[in-house]
């Protein structure tokens, strides 16, 4: 970074280069407001094949895409977007200081939109990423369970997570396999029962490997081997908010950022949005709440700035 930056201070920096992280800076940038991005490459939403689910690309578009377009867009009105993960953050007087790559910089306000991170099922790395590539292993069935209407699909978890998704999931497909990845499922009654009466069907496992082919996922169980057109994991994710609960801002029990209709924080300069907050885990869910954190947090600068004067 140079001495420039280093001295700046900025209006809003914004921790998570993701659909909501991208959309708050071209609000804020727009707003007149120095804004930097610190992007450090992990939003899920690189990961997204094509999403056809996705308001204005009637064709679709990838996530790789998508992202890119918001970078040029954000960048285009003055956003620096730097390519560093965010170590450290404290609170010194009225400015917030973040770590990041061996640098340091300052802001005003900061914009927490970390995300989470899927649990992933029991693969390699590369045969994950080959899997979801392919679209054999997908993560959202609001996003495309659409694309998988009438095929066979497996289910990978227990309990209400995997029961709701298998439920979820039948309104798209009559063949529907619940699968518990550790074997024996852990599920009420009244969940077994209302697998039962909706036709899906129940494998105790344990899962002893997972094999993506072209078009179809292989799930081998020590009973038998089930090929899937898309298998989808219901094993939850953990939220990134350990920058949040550094600064003492209040989180639920499962680590979502607490935040008022504004996307204010319980801590004073701090906001959050997108799927660090418990909400969707929508793309367009996530924006929407960027758009009103960006606006609020260029309401409340405009409200410091004329109580200096």
């Amino acid at each position: 970074m140079t001495d420039k930056l280093e001295k700046t201070i900025w209006d809003c920096a914004v921790i998570g280069g993701g659909p909501a992280g991208l959309t708050a800076a071209i609000y804020l940038a727009r707003y007149h407001l120095s804004v930097m991005v610190f992007d450090d490459n992990t939003s899920r939403a690189a990961m997204i094949p094509m999403s056809h689910n996705h308001a204005g690309f009637p064709d679709g578009i990838s996530g790789p895409d998508l992202l890119a377009k918001m970078r040029a867009q954000a960048q285009r009105y003055g956003a620096l977007i730097q390519g560093s993960k965010v170590t450290g953050i404290e609170k010194d007087g009225d400015l917030f200081k973040l770590e990041f790559g061996g640098d340091t910089a300052s802001a005003r306000t900061v914009l927490i939109a970390t995300g989470v991170l899927n649990r992933r099922p029991p693969m390699s790395t590369t045969a994950h990423d080959e899997a979801v590539a392919r679209g054999v292993l997908r993560y959202c069935p609001v996003c495309d369970g659409f694309e998988v209407s009438d095929r066979a699909v497996g289910v990978l978890g227990t309990g209400a997570k995997g029961f709701k998704e298998a439920k979820f999931l039948r309104s798209y497909t009559q063949d529907v396999t619940l699968v518990a990845p550790d074997g024996g499922h852990d599920l009420a009654d009244a969940e077994r029962r209302g697998l039962e009466e909706l036709g899906i069907k129940v494998e105790a496992g344990p899962v002893i490997s997972i094999e993506p082919g072209e078009d179809i996922i292989t799930v081998s169980t020590a009973a038998r081997s089930y090929a899937f057109a898309s298998l989808y994991p219901a094993l939850g994710s953990d939220v990134r908010s350990g920058l949040v609960t550094t600064l003492g801002a209040r989180v639920s029990d499962g680590g979502c950022v607490a935040v008022d209709a504004h996307q204010r924080t319980s801590a004073p300069g701090l906001y959050a949005a997108g799927d660090v907050v418990i909400g969707l885990d929508q793309i367009s869910h996530a924006m929407g709440q960027a758009g009103v954190a960006a606006t609020a947090i260029r309401n409340d600068l405009c409200e410091i700035e004329a109580l200096v004067r």
